[in-house]
C-alpha cells in the first residue's frame, strides 16, 4: 500500500537507473517551480495585485457613501418629527421629505450594484431625491421665526449640514478609487490582464451638476 503511493518515477524501468529516475523527478519539480515563479511574476507587472488592491478600494469607499448616506437618512425623522411642532408648516414640503428619504432607503444595494449603471444611476437619482427635497425645507423652514429659534432644529441643521459635508468627501473619494481602477483596466498592459480575468471598468459615479462633485449641496443654514 505505501509503495504503491509513491511517484511512479522512482522505479526505474528497466535498464534505466534510478538515478536517472531522481533526476527526472527533480527536473518536473524544478519546472513546475519556475513556471509558476514567471507566472506570478508576470501577473505582477501586468497589474493584477493593483487590480486588488483597487477593486478593495473601491469597495471600501463606498461603503463609507452608504454610511454617510445612511447617517443622512437617520436624521430625517427627527428633523420631521421636529418640523412638525410648527403650526401651519408647509405640509406639502414635509411630505417631499418623507417620501424622498422612502424612496432612497427602499433600493437595495448589493456589492453588484457597482458594476450596475443602472441600477446606480437609480441609487444616485433617489439619494440626489432627498438631498433636493431637505434642502427645500430648509429654505422653507426660514419663514418661521419660532423654528428658526427652536435650539433641537437648530442642531439638526447643523447635524445635517456636516452630513452633507461628509457625503461630499465620501463621494469624491469613490469617484476617485474608481477612476484610478478605470485607468488601471484601460491602460496597457494591465488591460490584458484585464481581458483576461474579465475585470471590466466600473460605472462611473456621476452628478447630474458636476460642480457638486467638488462641493457640497448649497443649504444656507445661517440666513437670516
Amino acid at each position: 500500500m505505501f509503495v504503491g503511493a509513491l511517484p511512479p518515477l522512482l522505479f526505474p524501468l528497466p535498464g534505466i537507473p534510478m538515478y536517472a529516475c531522481v533526476v527526472n523527478l527533480m527536473e518536473t519539480v524544478m519546472k513546475t517551480w519556475i513556471l509558476a515563479l514567471l507566472t506570478a511574476t508576470a501577473l505582477t507587472g501586468c497589474g493584477y495585485n493593483d487590480f486588488q488592491r483597487l477593486d478593495e478600494e473601491t469597495k471600501s469607499a463606498w461603503s463609507e457613501v452608504l454610511n454617510q448616506y445612511q447617517r443622512r437618512a437617520d436624521l430625517v425623522p427627527n428633523i420631521v418629527a421636529t418640523v412638525k411642532g410648527e403650526a401651519n408648516f408647509e405640509q406639502e414640503t414635509l411630505t417631499k421629505v418623507v417620501e424622498a428619504r422612502a424612496k432612497a432607503t427602499a433600493m437595495q444595494v448589493t456589492p453588484e450594484t457597482l458594476n450596475n449603471p443602472e441600477a446606480l444611476k437609480k441609487f444616485q437619482a433617489a439619494q440626489g431625491e432627498l438631498s433636493g427635497a431637505l434642502s427645500r425645507l430648509m429654505v422653507v423652514s426660514e419663514r418661521y421665526p419660532d423654528l428658526k429659534a427652536n435650539k433641537g432644529f437648530s442642531d439638526l441643521r447643523v447635524q445635517l449640514e456636516g452630513t452633507e459635508n461628509r457625503i461630499t468627501v465620501a463621494r469624491n473619494r469613490y469617484i476617485k478609487s474608481v477612476q484610478e481602477y478605470n485607468v488601471l483596466a484601460r491602460s496597457f498592459p494591465s488591460n490584458l490582464t484585464a481581458m483576461v480575468f474579465s475585470y471590466q471598468p466600473k460605472p462611473a459615479f456621476a452628478v447630474e451638476n458636476e460642480a457638486a462633485i467638488s462641493a457640497p449641496p448649497v443649504v444656507d443654514f445661517n440666513k437670516k
